[in-house]
């Protein structure tokens, strides 16, 4: 088995007295695509949180490419990148402006060509001239996703990749992360609440319910396992007040 690109271990965060992440671990394979789910307030934004680097564990540890993360930040985030919709450019410049300035981040050479690639596998060409605030949702997400792969990333983490947008656009969205997953053997490392597209997308899922893991495998083992729809179990979860289900201490791997 080849060393995991991510590896998770007894990772734990807590905020003054509430406890977000609570002693999870996990691991993620090259080339793998990682559903990370779970109701609102579950742990999943704190996570890729720490991933990325922006906050630091209160305990446990996280390996990425073999380094320590955040002890060895500047290394891996070169080779990873980032996209959600919440997260947004600044409204007033041009697309093609605003991700110029990305690209110097990334120390990244003859970027107005790798730019004008990208835009054209993204189908966003006609877009670079516009002020990003023209944009609409569907426009926002791929230009979004453009800028996640100007550094040609090994890992790449979505939040919700396709929320707000329209089934049309969702779609196109969700075919063309395939599309570059098979093409570049992309390790994506993805949060959702749909259900269907976490179906479609994913070789493997980690559900987290109060900061931690109590589902994980192949879609298709874990609704065995729970004895119905993810969709079921997803809104189960989500009406839980009481204790929730138990851990599934077993780990499939992604075919």
């Amino acid at each position: 088995m080849p060393e995991p690109v991510i590896e998770v271990r007894d990772l734990r965060k807590v905020f003054a007295k509430t406890v977000a992440v609570d002693g999870i671990s996990f691991s993620v394979q090259k080339g793998e695509i990682l559903g990370f789910l779970g109701p609102n307030g579950a742990g999943k934004t704190t996570t890729i949180a720490m991933l990325l680097g922006l906050l630091t564990p209160t305990s446990g540890t996280i390996s990425i490419f073999g380094k320590s993360m955040p002890k060895d930040r500047q290394h891996i985030l070169q080779r990873v990148n980032f996209s959600s919709p919440y997260t947004n450019m600044p409204y007033g410049l041009p697309v093609m402006t605003n991700l110029k300035i990305f690209s110097r981040l990334y120390t990244i050479p003859n970027a107005a060509q790798k730019i004008s690639a990208l835009a054209e596998t993204f189908g966003v060409a006609h877009l670079l001239k516009r002020r990003t605030m023209t944009l609409s949702s569907g426009e926002t997400a791929r230009v979004n996703l453009l800028k996640a792969f100007l550094n040609d990333p090994e890992i790449l983490f979505l939040d919700e990749p396709t929320a707000s947008l329209d089934p049309e656009a969702a779609d196109t969205v969700r075919s063309l992360l395939l599309k570059l997953q098979k093409e570049r053997g992309l390790t994506i490392f993805y949060t959702s609440h749909n259900m269907q597209e976490v179906e479609r997308l994913s070789h493997r899922i980690i559900f987290l319910h109060r900061g931690k893991v109590i589902a994980e495998g192949t879609p298709e083992s874990v609704r065995k396992q729970h004895g119905g729809s993810l969709e079921e179990f997803f809104i189960a979860l989500a009406r839980s007040e009481t204790t929730p289900p138990a851990a599934h201490s077993g780990h499939e791997e992604a075919p």
